[in-house]
């Protein structure tokens, strides 16, 4: 469990440049009764949403959807993340898609040279923006913050970037391999610290979530919920066969929330528009409340 203070923040932001799917599920989350779950926690705080611009679907210089969108969201984030840290709390960042993790990574790097990131995720997300086949942020976040793409992008974009070295990022869960290799776009096998697959992360969740306390200090957690299995989550939009369970996804995040260094963590991808039970809310919301409480929760019913 987390020993500090944990502050609450949605980030209701869809890469895709429209406020539904995934920009939905703070919203969804919340009256679910996430909040008030997370409150039996000593100290918890509920932050609200952030306020973000109203993105335009078409795609920018850099070659992304909602460009504009993107960068305000990324300088609102940093702000957030660092006001938190700044009060020696822990934030929680619920999406929204993965480029949430640009805005921390970039407060973490305002108070440190070289932060280091466990990246807990279904894809590599490191497509170059302009292959990019959704022209989606949410494709490529990782290489955006690796800084592989800079002699391409526009430069306010490149400007508000973090930047952390691929020798300081663990890569666990992602299993599109096959899907780089048939369109021709590298991978990132090799360049991380470590990039571990399913069947090996299965093996041995707890033992990957401890080498990220070799990670600099400080290191932001991120969970992009399509890591699990579409048996144990369908609410997302980009299933692919294969995948984590609950439970070994519990024990990933309980063992990397209980190491040294972990600085917030951000939970993404999730899709109530195709939960029309709510059945997946209620499963991230146990979820969460195990992992930051320790305790099950008590959800309302229906």
């Amino acid at each position: 469990m987390i020993p500090r203070e944990v502050v609450l923040i949605g980030v209701p932001t869809n890469s895709s440049g429209t406020a539904d799917g995934v920009a939905r599920a703070p919203g969804v989350l919340r009256r679910r009764g996430l909040a008030a779950a997370l409150a039996a926690r000593p100290g918890f705080t509920d932050a609200g949403d952030l306020a973000l611009a109203a993105p335009v679907p078409r795609r920018g210089p850099s070659g992304l959807l909602a460009e504009d969108a993107l960068i305000a969201m990324i300088g609102q984030v940093r702000d957030a993340v660092s006001a938190v840290r700044e009060g020696g709390r822990f934030p929680l960042l619920i999406g929204g898609d993965c480029p949430v993790i640009l805005g921390a990574l970039a407060a973490l790097q305002a108070g440190a040279a070289e932060p280091g990131l466990l990246f807990v995720d279904g894809h590599e997300d490191a497509w170059p923006p302009r292959a990019s086949p959704t022209g989606e942020a949410a494709d490529c976040e990782l290489g955006l913050a690796l800084r592989m793409f800079d002699d391409v992008l526009g430069p306010r974009l490149r400007a508000v970037l973090p930047r952390i070295r691929a020798g300081n990022v663990i890569a666990a869960g992602p299993r599109d391999a096959g899907e780089l290799a048939a369109a021709g776009v590298p991978t990132l096998a090799g360049r991380l610290r470590a990039l571990i697959r399913p069947p090996e992360l299965a093996a041995g969740a707890v033992a990957a979530a401890a080498a990220a306390a070799a990670l600099p200090v400080p290191w932001w957690l991120h969970t992009d919920l399509d890591v699990l299995s579409t048996t144990e989550l369908a609410a997302v939009d980009y299933p692919q066969p294969g995948g984590l369970t609950w439970r070994q996804l519990g024990q990933l995040t309980s063992a990397a929330l209980a190491a040294p260094g972990c600085a917030g963590w951000s939970v993404c991808i999730y899709n109530p528009d195709l939960d029309p039970g709510l059945d997946g809310a209620g499963a991230i919301i146990g979820y969460l409340v195990q992992a930051i409480t320790g305790a099950a929760p008590r959800l309302p019913p229906g």
